[in-house]
Order: C-alpha cells, then sequence, then structure tokens
C-alpha cells in the first residue's frame, strides 16, 4: 500500500495523456517492451508493514518507463478512518515515472526486487492496454479488502485475466493460516502485532490458500509455469536494504507483561475494575466492529470470549454491592475464560494473549472470592 502525494499527479496525468491516442487506444507496444512485476521491501509505517506490489512497462523505443500502483489511498478522504474501519474505504491506480518510484524507496531505504513476466507480445500488448483502460475508466477505483482486495491481488487478477486462467496461485504456506502467515510481519511492532491478534475474527484463521501479500505473489511466480516455460525471468535485486527492527522502550513484551504483573500483584479492587472496564470496552469495540464493518476479517471475532461485553455488567453489580449476582458474573466469565483457553490452544496468537488469560483469571477469582456467600459455622 502506498500513500498519494499529490504534488506529483501532474505528471500521472501527463504520462496517462502520453500513453493514449486516438479515443482512448494505448500506444503499440515495441517488441522490446518489458512487463515486470515489482516487488518491494517492508517498512516500519503502519501501511507498509508487508510490502508492496506494482506493475511495471518499460518500452525504450516508445521512451516508456512507468510504474501502475494499485496500492493507493488519500488520507484527505473525508472521514477516513471510519471508511477504512467500515471496509469502504476507496483504493484507487495511479502511475508513477520508474525512477520517481525508485527514488522513493531508496529514499526510504527499502528494497525492490523485479520479475518480468514471459508473456507473449500480443499478451503484453493486452496488458498494457488493460491497465491503461482502467485508469481511464471508474474502474481504476476499488473497495480495499486486506485479504481478498489489494495491491498484490488486484496484481495477480489483471494479469490473470489476460492470461485467461487462473495461472498464477499460491505455491506455499496453503497449509497454514493467514494469521500465522502475518505474524513474522509485525517483528518489532509488538502491540500491532497485540491488537491485530485480538481484532481479527475466524476469518484469518482459514488457511491461506490465496496470494494476498507481495512476497507470497513474488515466490509463487519464480514456481509458476505457463505454456511449459517460467511465467517470469530470475527476480532481479534493484535495491537491496537490510530492514531495521525498530526498538521502543514502550511498544513491546516487556511493558505488556509489567503492566499487567502490576494489576495482578496489586489485589486492589480499583485496579481489578480497571482492568476489567478496559476489556469489557475492547468487547463492546470488536462486537460493534464485528457488525458495523465490511471487512469480514473483523467479523465472528471469538477474541470477545476474553473481551466480553458482559465484564460492563458484573462491574456494575459490584459497584451496587450485588454479591450474589457479582459473584455469578464472576464464575460465568471463568468459564468463558476455560472455554477460551481451550479453544486458543492450537491458535497462532494463543501464547501472545495468554498472559491476559492468566491475568483476567487472577481477576476473576478474587472477585469471586470477594462476593461468595460465606457459609456461618455452627459450634
Amino acid at each position: 500500500m502506498k500513500k498519494v502525494n499529490f504534488k506529483k499527479t501532474l505528471l500521472s496525468l501527463l504520462l496517462l495523456l502520453s500513453f493514449s491516442i486516438g479515443f482512448g487506444q494505448s500506444l503499440p507496444l515495441s517488441g522490446n517492451a518489458k512487463i515486470s512485476v515489482i516487488t518491494c521491501g517492508l517498512g516500519n509505517e503502519t501501511y507498509s508493514y508487508f510490502g508492496h506490489t506494482a506493475l511495471r512497462v518499460a518500452d525504450p523505443e516508445n521512451n516508456i518507463d512507468v510504474v501502475y500502483n494499485y496500492g493507493a489511498f488519500d488520507f484527505r478522504t473525508p472521514n477516513f478512518v471510519a471508511k477504512f474501519t467500515k471496509g469502504d474505504l476507496q483504493y484507487f491506480v495511479i502511475t508513477h515515472s520508474f525512477p520517481e518510484f525508485i527514488d522513493e524507496y531508496n529514499t526510504e531505504k527499502r528494497s525492490v526486487f523485479e520479475q518480468e513476466l514471459l508473456i507473449s507480445q500480443d499478451q503484453k500488448q493486452k496488458l498494457f492496454d488493460k491497465l491503461n483502460a482502467t485508469l481511464l475508466s471508474e474502474d481504476r477505483y476499488y473497495t480495499y479488502k486486506f485479504i481478498d482486495k489489494n495491491c498484490t491481488s488486484m496484481v495477480v487478477d489483471i494479469i490473470n485475466s489476460v492470461l485467461n486462467g487462473n495461472v498464477i496461485v499460491k505455491k506455499e504456506d496453503t497449509d497454514i493460516t493467514y494469521r500465522s502467515i502475518l505474524y513474522p510481519y509485525f517483528d518489532g511492532h509488538f502491540y500491532e502485532k497485540l491488537g491485530t491478534s485480538i481484532i481479527f475474527g475466524t476469518k484469518v484463521d482459514q488457511l491461506g490458500t490465496r496470494i494476498f501479500l507481495p512476497f507470497e505473489l513474488k515466490n509463487s511466480l519464480d514456481k509458476t509455469t505457463y505454456q511449459n516455460h517460467p511465467i517470469a525471468a530470475k527476480s532481479k535485486t534493484l535495491l537491496s536494504f537490510e530492514k531495521e527492527t525498530p526498538t521502543s522502550w514502550w511498544n513491546n513484551i516487556y511493558s505488556y507483561l509489567i503492566i499487567l504483573a502490576f494489576v495482578v500483584l496489586a489485589k486492589n479492587r480499583a485496579v481489578d475494575k480497571t482492568y476489567l472496564l478496559i476489556l469489557s470496552l475492547m468487547g463492546i469495540f470488536f462486537v460493534s466492529v464485528g457488525f458495523y464493518s465490511f471487512h469480514q476479517e473483523l467479523s465472528m471475532n471469538y477474541n470477545v470470549l476474553l473481551f466480553s461485553p458482559l465484564l460492563l455488567i458484573l462491574i456494575f453489580l459490584s459497584i451496587a454491592a450485588n454479591k450474589k449476582w457479582t459473584y455469578r458474573f464472576a464464575v460465568l466469565h471463568l468459564l468463558f475464560l476455560i472455554i477460551y483457553s481451550i479453544f486458543m490452544i492450537n491458535k497462532a496468537h494463543f501464547i501472545i494473549v495468554l498472559p491476559m488469560i492468566i491475568t483476567s483469571g487472577f481477576v476473576l477469582v478474587r472477585v469471586a472470592i470477594r462476593n461468595k456467600k460465606r457459609i456461618p459455622i455452627i459450634i
């Protein structure tokens, strides 16, 4: 994914106009034209955690060297956060000159790889025509979906449409879940990893059979054949940088464990209530987003067994000194916690939420003990 720099839109428009002649017909490519899949390395901004995919068309005889980018979005879109959360934020395709494109990644110190597509001249022309037709139509906009529709999947779809079949498919890691595939991409971003772990629902626990990440496409192209020959030439490295894993005094597992240890060791009613309040509010958010959002990844979120909205009722009952129902709700949530723990054992994010499971167990047991009706002993 990539933010849009609107100071450069004039160049994109000029490029578009230069490739269109007559009534929207694309310029005929020469026999030396090359079309390549560009894979860009990982960054440390949220939108760049997973890398980026684009298409490059280079034709020296026609003085063309342009990159088609399906991952553009505009932060200036009204209600940007609400639209992104709901799942109706419009992404779009734009063009960059290749020198401009590569210079930006050089500045960001992110690696760039190129794989030339080994397809016929007719197929190159057809792909070029489709790309330019998309730029000139409403099809340049699409509704972003984390797994099903993004900068990588759009590139796969348009290439496959030119090849008249499902030629480019995922070649590895099809036996592990999307959640497991995503995990390594969050190295150095602990709370982002924790946040995505608890906000995603059952969809990301499905087997990751679709190409949805840039390096999945890169690796699949290396192993794909078409008409008895490789679909792409051997990958070339255009820029090479080692990804720097960020360090933070707070965004790490240690601050997480310290906060939870404080809750466990404090043995304080106010601390317990505050902890349960935070969990309940997060649960209300998860449930609300699950119903509100079009993102299937956010629906059917079983993590609400840990982040139960009903904890809010438990807190109100405790404040009202209703010991009988406070005890019952504490026991109910302990049962939720047991069910959740059993369900989570084989999930990729079990270890990262385990400290919260343990902390919640301590807090709920304390609440239950405080409100359990004492049985009088008659001597």
